[in-house]
């Protein structure tokens, strides 16, 4: 079980540290890690966000364990040099098409989310984001308008084999869920949205089994905000899954609690290749201090025991032993509590 561990920069150093303590806890047999550097800390020693070794120890991987990658003193460098390009180097060469975001609110937690307590305790969603096209990937530019006024453009586009293959993926999602499945878009006022949702359709004709519903992406920010209990796996593209994840893990309360998986199609000895790391950013405010919460990590790394190795077993006892620690009032100070980095950890060790 070979697992690359990228810290990054700010407080990933310290949050993956943690989840590492965890999986070690664990005595997975034939656990090997590797470390290697992303974001500001390559640019600082290797004078690249995303250097080539760091590739092929990832590549050389079952998993990337990935922590967060964000330098204010690197915002002044060109784009291509900039932290944040590391994550989408790593997406496009390790072809992660397909990023799983789960949002649910810990019982006992509600009182954190926007959302009246009754309908916070509802929210359990698996957002499944296509992660490599639609406008974030497609050409774009700066052009003149007509009246000589500065203007930009950006094109939208889906393929059907796109589509095919973020669509599988929802499927076979949802069957270890409720069976659930809507499919978002746009396709009122989009022709890349009316492919998507006619792909979407002649796709789940071979999944009998999977319960299909489609919504415009307007309706689901409001549906997701007042009837969450309605969806079970929302499958949508690159843009819209941006937004929609985000406003899902606001209603949850804090990000310091959630997960996220970014797969494609590599198989490896026990299952398929995948990137995982906390939604939360670097947080620089707070590096060094102590005061991070680890949590959203340490369940990152049991969606790679889940996801990566087939330790379904593993994976519900690091989460029930997360579950647990917050039941017992461990919270850091995105929950309103004190509790610190290492106390946080040790706290969902002794769990275990």
């Amino acid at each position: 079980m070979k697992i690359a561990v990228l810290p990054g920069d700010g407080i990933g150093p310290e949050v993956t540290r943690e989840a590492v303590r965890v999986l070690e806890m664990l005595g997975l047999p034939g656990l090997t890690l590797f470390d290697g550097d992303v974001g500001g800390i390559a640019y600082k020693r290797h004078g690249q966000p995303l250097p080539e070794e760091t590739l092929t120890i990832a590549h050389a991987c079952d998993a990337v364990l990935f922590g967060a990658v964000g330098d204010p003193e690197c915002d002044g460098l060109e784009r291509k040099l900039r932290p944040e390009q590391a994550i989408l180097g790593l997406r496009k060469h390790l072809g992660l098409f397909a990023n799983l975001r789960p949002a649910r609110v810990f019982a006992g937690l509600e009182h954190l989310s926007p959302l009246k307590p009754e309908i916070a305790r509802t929210l359990d969603v698996m957002i499944v984001r296509e992660l490599t096209g639609d406008i974030y990937f497609g050409d774009k530019g700066e052009r003149a308008a007509s009246d000589g006024s500065r203007e930009g453009w950006d094109m939208m586009s889906y393929c059907e084999t796109e589509v095919q293959r973020i669509a599988r993926v929802a499927f076979r999602t949802a069957r270890s869920r409720d069976c659930r499945v809507c499919s978002v878009d746009k396709a009122n006022v989009l022709e890349t949205s009316q492919v998507w949702r006619d792909t979407v359709k002649a796709a789940a004709g071979s999944h009998p089994d999977i319960e299909l519903s489609h919504m415009y992406v307007d309706n689901a920010a409001m549906q997701i905000i007042s009837n969450p209990a309605q969806f079970g796996v929302i499958l949508t593209g690159n843009l819209f899954g941006d937004i929609l994840s985000d406003l899902a893990s606001a209603a949850v309360g804090s990000i310091g609690l959630l997960p996220s998986a970014s797969m494609g199609d590599r198989a490896t000895e026990f299952g398929r290749f995948g990137l995982y790391e906390p939604i939360h950013g670097s947080a620089p405010d707070i590096a060094g201090q102590g005061k991070a919460n680890p949590m959203a990590t340490i369940l990152s790394a049991a969606m790679m025991l889940r996801h990566s190795f087939g330790r379904e077993a593993d994976a519900v006892r690091i989460e029930t032993a997360v579950e647990r620690a917050l039941a017992d009032g461990i919270r850091g100070g995105d929950l309103g509590g004190d509790h610190g980095t290492e106390e946080i950890g040790a706290a969902v060790r002794e769990r275990l």
